[in-house]
């Protein structure tokens, strides 16, 4: 069952990658919002934030590549943590692999609320990917326990 959490956990991670791509890509395309958010959410778009400034249509531009490199990152270190490290049973890769999305999602998913900007099509990818993670985790953290107890 450690296998099978620590996969579904890594899984995650790669899946909050490939959120991750899908955000990077958006901010060259017509599309400019990010996933899921659009004219019901935001009323402008990528040309009227241009014509309307373009140092502040560059500066969001710079927000969206900045946040896309760092939610892959946490991305690939929560997938190593899992596949390399609570794969081999090893606690602090454990706490360490729930540590960094939860910090993440703690500190992002609050702010998408006030705004309405917490639609289905925006955050469901994150959710999903959150829901196996979450999984995996409790899958994992049996066997976990067990062989850090037979060691100790």
């Amino acid at each position: 069952m450690l296998r099978l959490g620590s996969a579904l956990m890594a899984l995650a991670g790669l899946a909050f990658v490939g959120y991750a791509v899908i955000f990077f890509v958006r901010n060259f395309t017509d599309a400019f919002l990010e996933l899921g958010i659009g004219p019901g959410e935001v009323d402008v778009g990528r040309s009227d934030i241009q014509a309307f400034s373009p140092e502040l249509y560059e500066y969001i531009a710079h927000l969206h590549i900045a946040v896309s490199g760092f939610i892959a990152a946490a991305g690939v270190a929560t997938a190593a943590l899992a596949w390399f490290g609570v794969r081999r049973g090893l606690l602090w890769a454990y706490v360490t692999a729930i540590t960094v999305p939860v910090l993440g999602l703690a500190v992002a998913l609050p702010a998408h609320y006030p705004y309405d900007l917490d639609t289905l099509g925006h955050l469901g990818l994150i959710y999903l990917a959150t829901a196996v993670f979450v999984v995996g985790a409790l899958i994992a953290l049996p066997p976990l326990l067990t062989a850090r107890r037979e060691r100790d």
